[in-house]
């Protein structure tokens, strides 16, 4: 959900910052404002860190700032600036500069022009979260859209960003680019980098890093606990070469795993994801599957959605949202591709993949609100009905394109594979996607030109298989899984009659293109 031009080296550093001198003007240019932060967390035990803006260059008499109203990659808004405390404007000489606050997110300030402009303010961090920033005396997580304000009209200035953590010791990881020896100084090309890298400070501790195709992969995690490194970097490795090897390619210079300590949700970024991880959630089989399935998912979103991109999405709306009808594809295909890559790297088995769909139309198919609001819908609506739709009650009038998502994938691709005779599949559309709108055209795709990939790619019209992303049209699954040699049987629980069971099986007398296009898409041959 960046843009799409560029990408960057995620270094984790260890930084020693308590002798660094001369923070210098690196982004300056003449004639072009720089823009400068120092991150500090003396009270962080009262968990609160402390920002500090400078500005220079800027030759307009009032400068309106602004802090991000919500994070890509989690479409709510958060309110990140009601936790801005203690807001003071200076110039160079010390004296106060005017300003106003007009709404929350929003600072004007006047009498700016041609003066050395500092900014100080501290953040207060209250929860646990992977949207939110926090810190505590061990350790800081930090959301650069809750501590760096930008200049109105001007996310395409870049800046620079000086840390200072509570000890020496402690190790940096971020997407942000080092710009001195002692690794105290970073720097983002513009605020939608700036934006797209979070920043962990502790005592952390690295896994073993591994190689795909020549690049590097690595794992640091903060209080990760007891479990098998081995076995869980193994399997990660498989679930990442399985992703690389749908697109043939790999946009960046390195990748980092970056787990945050116990808690829950993921955030993808270009080169990067952060999110909740703990050595507890690894204490049996089932517990491993789950997180492949997990890091699956947010690792194939720096490919669907940081760079297969709806076109709502780059560039952003900061300060209003971003919204789109295709979250579904973002965030439901990434589901399904989650599934298929951990079986194409050998971590499940044919029952599982089935078991995991099954288990996606139950949560379709049982959810109240799914004869009110289609897919496209649901995609727009989760600003004000949540990622995974309602409460589930009876006035529930939304669904979770998390659990519709993979399942219309899972039909859709199976649509192509019998359409083409299994000569192409969903495959074929994430890679004309990935070529055509990030690697030629550097843009997004429409609500259009999706549909007119996938059908390109299957060689018919798909007008009739759309409506069930349009419309709240029900699922024809005899037809659809009928193509994939596939059959749905719900049946009531033979522990609890009051429920249902969903089981996807084999139907009994499979034609030759059933067999192929089944044996392809669980085998993968």
């Amino acid at each position: 959900m960046n843009r799409t031009a560029g990408h960057k080296k995620f270094r984790p550093l260890i930084n020693a910052l308590t002798s660094v001198i001369g923070f210098t003007l690196l982004t300056s240019c003449q004639g072009q404002p720089s823009v400068q932060f120092t991150l500090s967390f003396e009270q962080a035990s009262r968990h609160q860190f402390h920002v500090q803006m400078h500005l220079s260059e800027w030759d307009m008499d009032s400068l309106t700032l602004k802090m991000p109203t919500w994070m890509p990659g989690f479409y709510q808004y958060m309110h990140y600036a009601a936790a801005v405390t203690d807001f003071q404007a200076y110039d160079g000489a010390k004296s106060a500069i005017q300003f106003e606050h007009p709404n929350e997110n929003t600072w004007l300030l006047t009498g700016t022009s041609k003066k050395e402009i500092f900014l100080d303010y501290d953040v207060i961090t209250s929860r646990r979260f992977v949207a939110n920033s926090y810190v505590d005396s061990l350790h800081a997580y930090i959301i650069p859209e809750s501590a760096f304000l930008y200049p109105d009209g001007h996310l395409d200035l870049p800046s620079t960003i000086k840390l200072i953590p509570q000890s020496a010791r402690h190790l940096v990881a971020t997407g942000l680019t080092p710009q001195n020896e002692s690794n105290s100084i970073f720097y983002a090309p513009d605020f939608d980098i700036l934006y797209d890298s979070p920043i962990l400070v502790g005592d952390l501790q690295e896994l073993p890093s591994f190689e795909v195709r020549g690049v590097g992969h690595r794992f640091f995690a903060y209080q990760p606990g007891d479990f098998d490194q081995e076995r869980l970097i193994d399997g990660l490795h498989k679930v990442v070469e399985s992703a690389v090897e749908i697109f043939n390619d790999i946009p960046y210079q390195e990748y980092t795993f970056l787990g945050i300590g116990p808690g829950r949700g993921g955030i993808e970024h270009l080169n990067n994801t952060s999110f909740g991880f703990s050595g507890d959630q690894l204490r049996d089989d089932a517990g491993y599957i789950r997180m492949f399935n997990f890091l699956g998912h947010e690792y194939f979103h720096h490919y669907n959605v940081k760079r297969i991109r709806p076109f709502e999405l780059g560039p952003f709306d900061y300060d209003k949202g971003s919204k789109t009808n295709l979250l579904w594809v973002s965030e439901g295909l990434s589901v399904y591709y989650e599934y298929i890559t951990v079986r194409r790297a050998g971590l499940v088995d044919e029952a599982t993949l089935l078991n995991q769909f099954a288990g996606n139309i139950k949560g379709t198919e049982e959810d109240p609100g799914l004869p009110y609001q289609s897919l496209a819908q649901a995609s727009y609506a989760t600003w004000q009905d949540g990622p995974f739709g309602g409460n589930n009650g009876e006035d529930d009038r939304s669904i979770s394109y998390y659990e519709k998502g993979p399942v219309v994938g899972l039909l859709l691709d199976f649509t192509i594979r019998h359409a083409t005779q299994n000569e192409s599949s969903l495959d074929d559309v994430m890679q004309m996607l990935y070529k055509k709108y990030y690697k030629a055209q550097g843009r997004g795709f429409t609500d259009a030109e999706f549909q007119q990939t996938c059908e390109e790619i299957a060689g018919i019209p798909l007008d009739e298989f759309f409506e069930y992303i349009y419309t709240t049209k029900p699922l024809d699954y005899g037809r659809y899984l009928a193509y994939g040699g596939l059959t749905l049987i719900a049946r009531p629980r033979a522990v609890d009659p009051s429920s249902t069971e969903y089981l996807l099986e084999r139907i009994p007398e499979p034609d030759e293109l059933q067999k192929k296009i089944y044996a392809d898409w669980v085998h993968h041959e």
